[in-house]
């Protein structure tokens, strides 16, 4: 038995390490593409505020966008992307930048107009990515942040994690009838369907759903637990339905940080885990809600409000790892003074 118990943490140690060698590789790949200019705007300290620097509205970034590279680089920021996301994560960011160009025509916006854009999507990274260092990458732009964190051969944070999707649903065009975040839309409507009158009573907190996610674009997020009802107040079907939408959230990333961030919420207790609902409770246009699951360790947040409730913000946020973290921003000073 110690035998296999032996060889299963070689085999998660050198799958791990595998991993983040990936990573670091496909970073430094995308890094050397750039001309002097490109690194000078795309890569930045560590250490510095702009790491926090997080938003999912159209404005002004920092870092390269697609519409700045060439085949190359395109071809290398893509193959980054998928180091850290699951094909799942990726391919719903890939149909969340084509929807800015159905809102440019939604909107009849000139060509020249840039405010919609589907090459208007930002790569930033922070610190000097290696198998030895802390380090970290940013993938931003309108309903998109992936904020990454790395300690040497472990992905430390990939929060906060925002997708979102206007329209929620596609009414017109060749898009019709495209919903982005249908998983996310499905999982919570899931659940809340199955929930007694009682159950009811505790879940929802409010007749009407707030304008848009609580935490918005905080750095720094606190929110009232025990807030809805309780894992344990779920029956076991309930319960199951509970963490699929939790893995909804957190299967964003590749399975491996995946795996641990699961296995973290776990340990905090799933006893800890409430589930809130406000709003509708009907799916649809003009029906608008809101859900949020929190624990000790983690909050999601999704909310359908805005353009008669067809516009969708939903959230992975970390409490604990957040942009990584305080104890890693003081390792890395640490480090760094030495």
């Amino acid at each position: 038995m110690r035998r296999i118990v032996f060889y299963l943490c070689v085999f998660v140690l050198t799958t791990t390490v595998s991993h983040a060698q990936q990573v670091v590789a496909a970073v430094n790949r995308f890094i050397n593409t750039l001309n002097n200019e490109q690194k000078a705007g795309t890569l930045f300290p560590f250490e510095g505020e702009e790491r926090y620097n997080f938003h999912f509205v159209p404005r002004e970034r920092k870092g390269l966008t697609f519409n700045e590279m060439n085949d190359v680089q395109r071809t290398a920021a893509l193959n980054l992307m998928r180091t850290c996301l699951s094909d799942g994560a990726f391919q719903k960011t890939q149909d969340i930048m084509q929807l800015d160009a159905v809102l440019k025509e939604i909107e009849k916006r000139k060509p020249e107009d840039h405010y919609r854009d589907p090459g208007n999507y930002h790569f930033s990274v922070f610190g000097v990515p290696s198998a030895t260092t802390i380090w970290g990458w940013r993938f931003e732009g309108h309903h998109i942040s992936f904020n990454f964190s790395m300690d040497k051969m472990k992905v430390v944070a990939g929060t906060p994690a925002f997708l979102g999707s206007n329209p929620a649903v596609v009414q017109d065009g060749p898009y019709k009838g495209k919903q982005v975040l249908k998983e996310e839309t499905d999982a919570g409507f899931g659940l809340l369907n199955t929930l007694t009158a009682e159950q009811l009573k505790k879940t929802i907190t409010d007749s009407i759903a707030p304008k848009d996610i609580v935490t918005f674009n905080n750095r720094n997020i606190a929110m009232a637990q025990n807030t809805g009802i309780g894992y344990d107040e779920l029956s076991d079907v309930q319960k199951q339905l509970l963490l699929q939408l939790i893995g909804v959230y957190v299967h964003r990333f590749t399975k491996l940080f995946a795996d641990d961030m699961l296995q973290e919420i776990q340990r905090a207790g799933l006893a800890n885990i409430h589930f809130a609902w406000a709003g509708k409770k009907q799916p649809g246009i003009g029906n608008p809600h809101y859900y949020r699951v929190q624990g000790p360790t983690f909050i999601i947040e999704y909310d359908n409000t805005q353009n008669n409730a067809n516009h969708v913000h939903s959230v992975l946020r970390d409490l604990k790892h957040d942009f990584g973290g305080d104890e890693l921003l003081e390792h890395y000073k640490t480090a760094h003074t030495k």
